[in-house]
């Protein structure tokens, strides 16, 4: 798939040749470094590490057997969210370290950016795969998010998909976007039940 072309069509069960591909992926490496997380609390409760692991189940589900990306999703918020991370850890992890390290580098707030300079560098200035693994994270996020019930972190967060993560996974992926959308009305409907929201 070139930088521009979006996919369209939903992956199905799991054929032979990619079972072959992924059997070839080393991911434990990548999986060690990620149980850094562990101990990272989740808002919608558990941890960053199963956050990690669910970013990679959805790249697998939408057909995603690109050795560089799932490695990247199993340790994409590590720099992030454990202070004084090695990077060297990630760069020398295997002969990909050096390309899953900037992978995770574009998925990575910077200290200077707030949340909407984060995500407008990622649609303005993000690879193809950055903008799958953004997606993907996503909607990890937002499944999660049926979990929490702060009204104004909900409210706050769908807002957020709708006007930074729509347009990336429209560019990358129709069938996540779509999921984006069913996961978002979701959401909104627990506000409009809830009362919230009238």
């Amino acid at each position: 798939m070139s930088r521009y072309e979006m996919q369209v069509n939903r992956s199905g069960p799991m054929g032979q040749k990619a079972m072959l591909m992924l059997r070839d992926i080393y991911l434990a490496p990548y999986m060690q470094l990620a149980t850094a997380l562990i101990g990272k609390e989740r808002h919608a409760g558990g941890n960053m590490f199963r956050h990690q692991m669910d970013t990679l189940a959805i790249l697998i589900d939408y057909g995603y057997i690109d050795s560089a990306l799932l490695k990247a999703s199993c340790i994409h918020d590590v720099v992030e969210d454990v202070p004084g991370f090695d990077a060297n850890k990630i760069i020398n992890a295997d002969e990909e370290g050096e390309d899953v390290y900037r992978l995770v580098l574009e998925v990575t707030r910077r200290k200077e950016e707030d949340k909407s300079a984060f995500l407008r560098r990622i649609i303005n200035e993000g690879s193809q795969k950055a903008k799958i693994l953004k997606t993907a994270d996503r909607i990890s996020n937002m499944i999660s998010l049926g979990y929490v019930n702060d009204p104004k972190f909900i409210e706050r967060y769908c807002d957020e998909t709708e006007f930074f993560i729509f347009p990336i996974a429209l560019e990358v992926d129709y069938n996540m976007y779509q999921e984006l959308i069913s996961l978002v009305m979701t959401r909104r409907k627990y506000l409009e039940d809830s009362g919230y929201i009238k």
